[in-house]
Order: C-alpha cells, then structure tokens, then sequence
C-alpha cells in the first residue's frame, strides 16, 4: 500500500514565521527544562556535596558520614524522577481542563518554585530545599515533555506534522548541551556560583511567560474539545497562512465528527478499548526501549573512554559537551529529514545502527589494550552510538505517539507514555550500576537484544504515519486488525473442511 494514499500533496515545504517561533516558544519552558535540568545537576555534584557537610558540621558538629552523604546526593538527584512522574500523571488531564498552551504556561510555576528554593538554599544553610526544589523542577519536566509533544502534533499542518513534532527532542538535546556549557568552570561552574547555577532554570520559564502567550491554543483543542470553531479557523490562519487554513480546518471537522458523543479518556480506560490495543502496546514498547537501549550506558562508559584516548581530567567535561553537540545536531538532522524519509525508516533504521555499534562497543573494550589505536574507536563507538539514538529513537518516539491516536485518546496516551518512560528512567537508574558490575563491558549485549527485539517489532507492526492525518492513521491499524482476523477466520475454515 502506498503510504501516500488517501492524502493530499503537501501545498508547502516549509512552515511560516509564525508557527516555527509557535514551536520555540513552546518548547523553551517545555521540553528544554527537561533536558537542562538532567544535565546541569552533574557540573556542580562536589560543590553541593561540599554545602551538605558544611551544613551538617554546623548543626550537629561533625563530619556527615559517606553513607549518608551518598543518600542526601542521590536523593537530590534521584527526587527529580519522582517528580517527573507527578507531573507526568497531572499533565494529561491540566492539558483537557485548561488547555494544551494554558497548561504550558501555567506548567512554569513549578519551575519558578523550584529554582527560588534551589537558589535559597545555601545562603539559609538549607540542604533540603535542594530536595524540595529539584522536586518541583521534575513536576515541571514531567508536565513539558507531556504536553509540549502534544501542543506541536496539534498545531502543525499534516504534511509538517513530523518535524515540527521534532522540537520536542530537539529542545530536550539543546537544554542537555546548554546545562553542560553552563556548567563549565568558565561560566557558572565555580564552586560559588553553583546556587545560580541551579537558579538558571528560571530564566526558560520567564522567557516562555513572555513569549507563548502571542501565540494561539491548539485549533484542534478549540475545535473538537471546546466547540469554538471561529477560534479555531483564527488559530490555523496565524499558525498556518491563509491558504492552507480551509484544508485543515476540514480534517479537524471531520475527526470531530467521528469524535461526536465520545468523552475524553482516562489513562486506565486505554486498556479496555480493543480497538488501540496495537497502538497502546506500541508506545508502552517504544518508551521501554528509549530507556532501556543503552544511551544511558554509553553516557556512563563516555568518562571511562575518554580517558584512555589520553584526554586529561579536567579537559573530560568538555569532551562530554562535545558528545550533547552531537547529539543536538542529530535531532536537528532528523527534523530535516523525517518528512523525506519517514518515522519507520527513521526509527527502524536507528535502532539498527544501534544494535551494530552495540556489537563493536562491546569488542573495543574487551580488547582495550589490544592496541593504542583501540580506545579511539571505542571513542567512535560512543558518537557513533549516540548519533544513531538522536537520529530515529529520540525524536521519533514522541511523534508517534501524537500520531497514532486521535484526540479523545492523546491526553490519556500521552500520560501512559510518560508514566512509562519515567518509570524506565528511575529503573535503569537503580538498576544499571548493577548490571554494569555483574556483566561489565558484556551489558552492551543485553542492550543489542533490546534494540535487535524492537526493531523486528517495528518493521512487523507499525505503520508509516507520514503525510497522514490521524484518522487515517487509525485507519491502518483498524484495516491491519481486520486483515489479521480475517486471515485466523479463514485458516479456521480450512481446518474444518479438510477435518470433514
């Protein structure tokens, strides 16, 4: 079946002025915070320890013990997954009560919150404000990166679905970069410049208050879920010019329609309709995988390589700067090319890639002293790795999730989603220092399987969404459902008629 069937040409190759800042806007206090607040952390860990055994010398005099020390950090790390959790659960249904743009704009009071007690922490020699504000700053992501995804699928036209949808991983690729350049000793990565430090992600969430408010709610959202249909129409002519305005503003009539009498889902109510069985399987599959394939090993093995390739300490976070650019730029690459190429390619094909380096990551560090030449292609390994995640499985992932489900669904799958990779991402965190003692280099194995596995599934189950709207999309997996039943009918027919 051509993938094209059923749909329009695309009337326009590139999208206008004002949706492109539409996306940015969106993205800045969105998905951007997720990212730089999971990198920025790493720059200042000794200083804030340092803050920790001052204080805890001060009000007890004595030393606070290693152990201790250790729970204190890891919780202040670990308290912003949790938080990315709550916020993962409230955002869906914030995003049907007041919006997709009123959620992301009300979304940033969690992160003002946050870095007000991060910033007040160590001029009132208070070590769990650090706790509580990197908790507020996880609510914060986990609402961004479920309702910012959400906003760009609505908003953008179909033929540019894909990558506009892409900004979701390319905000998330720049705030990992800008949170690592942020945190070198040149700028703010001096042991006392680390309350500003945390404080900065404030600055996001006010430029987002500035900017997103100029720009319209989701059409989708004022047409099919509040009935305003000139607000709509007004939404599309600011977002998508005049001409193509009649076209979409259509499709919208029309999921409306098949919409009508049907209420919002809640997330556990996804489990009960057969009819996104397919499509609710997988997501749950692809936000495991964006987890647990093996990007988190790479970052962990990145130190380790750097240093036998010869690079000195203190030069090792520049070096790890070096590997956010790449990955920043690859999500910028996929964003090039995913309406040329498509989702399938691009995520089937990235997994693949993976699975390969996989493979040669595992041999270069069996035989790390092989050769001198050794450590530098495990060095390759590592972009090579990463450069394969950031071209299908990080930004891929997002997008079809948006696409395979049509409105009174999205909200709800979307907290499916993020419950599901948030609750991967606290898993491998307690898991993978485990993993890595008990198989060492041979952990890259277990990531192959993963990859390998999720590949298989793509090629055999998911469609190609590309330049379809999303009742099309339903379509297919509806037909392919069929297809399938169909085929189990008539080889039951078979059996009965030769058995007779």
């Amino acid at each position: 079946m051509n993938i094209n069937e059923g749909s329009p040409e695309p009337k326009k190759e590139f999208p206008n002025k004002s949706l492109l800042l539409a996306v940015c806007a969106a993205g800045i206090g969105g998905t951007f915070q997720y990212g730089y607040n999971i990198s920025v952390i790493n720059s200042p860990t000794m200083h804030v320890q340092d803050f920790i055994n001052q204080t805890w010398r001060e009000r007890y005099q004595m030393d606070v013990s290693k152990d201790v020390l250790t729970l204190l950090w890891s919780s202040i790390v670990s308290i912003f997954t949790l938080g990315g959790l709550i916020g993962v659960t409230i955002g869906g249904t914030l995003s049907v009560k007041v919006g997709r743009k009123g959620t992301l704009l009300t979304n940033n009071i969690f992160a003002l919150l946050g870095a007000l007690l991060m910033g007040l922490s160590y001029p009132t020699g208070l070590f769990e404000l650090l706790i509580i504000g990197r908790l507020f700053t996880g609510i914060n992501a986990g609402i961004g990166i479920c309702v910012q995804p959400l906003y760009l699928g609505e908003i953008a036209p179909t033929a540019l679905r894909g990558a506009m949808g892409m900004g979701t991983s390319i905000f998330i690729t720049g705030g990992i970069l800008t949170g690592q350049v942020m945190g070198l000793k040149e700028l703010l990565g001096k042991e006392e410049h680390w309350p500003i430090l945390l404080s900065t992600t404030s600055i996001p969430a006010i430029l987002q208050l500035l900017i997103l408010p100029w720009f319209p709610e989701s059409p989708r959202y004022l047409l099919i879920d509040k009935g305003d249909e000139e607000g709509c129409k007004k939404a599309l002519k600011q977002l998508h010019s005049v001409d193509d305005c009649d076209d979409e503003q259509e499709d919208i009539k029309k999921e409306k329609s098949n919409l009508t009498g049907l209420q919002p889902k809640k997330p556990w109510e996804l489990f009960s309709d057969r009819s996104i069985r397919r499509q609710l399987l997988t997501i749950i599959l692809l936000n495991i995988a964006q987890q647990l394939n093996g990007i988190n090993a790479i970052y962990f093995y990145a130190d380790y390589v750097f240093k036998q390739c010869g690079i000195p300490i203190d030069k090792i976070p520049y070096a790890t700067v070096g590997t956010g650019a790449c990955e920043c730029i690859t999500a910028l690459t996929c964003g090039m090319l995913i309406e040329s190429l498509g989702r399938k390619v691009l995520i089937a094909g990235g997994y693949t890639l993976m699975s390969i380096c996989c493979i040669l990551f595992t041999l270069t560090l069996t035989f790390q002293d092989a050769s001198p030449v050794v450590p530098y292609l495990s060095m390759a390994c590592v972009f090579a790795f990463i450069l394969s995640f950031g071209l299908g499985p990080g930004g891929v992932t997002n997008i079809l999730t948006a696409e395979l489900f049509t409105q009174n669904t999205r909200p709800a799958a979307y907290m499916v989603a993020g419950t599901v990779n948030w609750f991967s991402f606290f898993s491998i965190g307690l898991v993978f220092p485990f993993i890595v003692i008990g198989l060492q280099q041979y952990c890259f194995l277990v990531f192959l399987a993963v990859c390998s596995l999720v590949v298989v599934y793509i090629l055999l189950v998911v469609p190609e969404t590309k330049n379809k709207t999303f009742l099309e999309i339903q379509n297919d997996f509806q037909s392919s459902s069929k297809e399938k039943a169909h085929s189990r009918d008539g080889a039951g027919a078979t059996l009965l008629s030769t058995s007779i």
